[in-house]
């Protein structure tokens, strides 16, 4: 089985070097680690990361990067596992995942059941993380489970299910919610898991993130169009939005020292506007 990793990056060069360079201690190598960023000031010094990575570069965007490396791979991995450039997998990730999609052919793709994840508490550094993963990975108690979605941190994908699958451009910049719409029709294909067996640590690293305006915007415009596309879960748009409306009025007051909640609030209410107007649009941001 050939296992290639992609690494989608921009504004974080060295973050993305310690977590490349960090894939080259795993149980069962990768056959090729991908790196796709938007200028080369954005992997300044990645070369340099143990196990060869090959750079790539494309119109920045989450959903084009991934979709560059796919197009890379396309005839020459069986299975890729994409990784957010602040992601720290347990050592024995590569080796569990190819035992997980040896053991059965109905699963398209998979996702780990994660340590910790940052992106609630503010974020985690590198070497935080990495003592997180080689202190708690091996005691998870064993469990696995069916999803609807995986989690695009981290998420493996059996490419011979996902053939004609491409990550949707029309969510821009930090694409949220592309994760959902594109394992979601995968899982059309074949069985979405998850298990504790794989697993590792997302930092959460705030460099580089969407600013809050922007995001707020993102927050609704996507749900809306994707549940015009019909790739989302039934009533899961509906809980995302309520989800994060209430918690940027709620927090807007007090806000957390790691999230522009005002700058969110702002982003919604300006998606909601443009809603009722007829006109909202994911790729507005491009222009805030």
């Amino acid at each position: 089985m050939k296992i290639f990793v992609v690494v989608a990056t921009v504004g974080r060069a060295e973050l993305t070097r310690k977590t490349v360079d960090l894939l080259a201690d795993q149980t069962r190598p990768a056959d090729g680690v991908v790196v796709v960023s938007v200028s080369p000031s954005d992997v300044e010094g990645v070369e340099k990361a143990r196990g060869n990575p090959l750079i790539l570069f494309a119109e920045r965007g989450l959903c084009r990067q991934r979709n560059r490396a796919l197009k890379e791979l396309e005839g020459k991995a069986d299975v890729i596992i994409f990784f957010d450039d602040d992601f720290v997998p347990a050592a024995n990730y590569i080796e569990e995942t190819e035992k997980l999609f040896n053991s059965d052919a109905t699963i398209v793709g998979s996702t780990g059941e994660l340590v910790a994840d940052g992106i609630h508490t503010g974020g985690f550094d590198f070497d935080h993380a990495l003592a997180e993963v080689e202190e708690k990975a091996a005691t998870l108690k064993p469990f696995s489970r069916t999803r609807r979605a995986l989690y695009g941190c981290n998420m493996a994908i059996r490419m011979s299910a996902a053939h004609g699958l491409a990550f949707d451009e029309t969510l821009p910049l930090y694409g949220w919610q592309e994760d959902i719409d594109y394992t979601c029709q995968l899982g059309w294909r074949g069985r979405l898991v998850s298990t504790t067996k794989i697993t590792g640590v997302h930092m959460g690293a705030q460099g580089a993130r969407t600013p809050g305006r922007k995001l707020g915007y993102s927050q609704i415009a996507n749900i809306v169009y994707l549940l015009r596309k019909g790739t989302l879960p039934p009533g899961l748009g509906e809980k995302l939005i309520f989800r994060n409306v209430t918690a940027n009025m709620v927090r807007s007051l007090k806000p957390e020292a790691h999230i522009d909640r005002r700058g969110r609030l702002a982003g919604n209410f300006l998606a909601m506007v443009d809603y009722l107007r007829g006109r909202i649009d994911p790729r507005r941001i491009e222009t805030m």
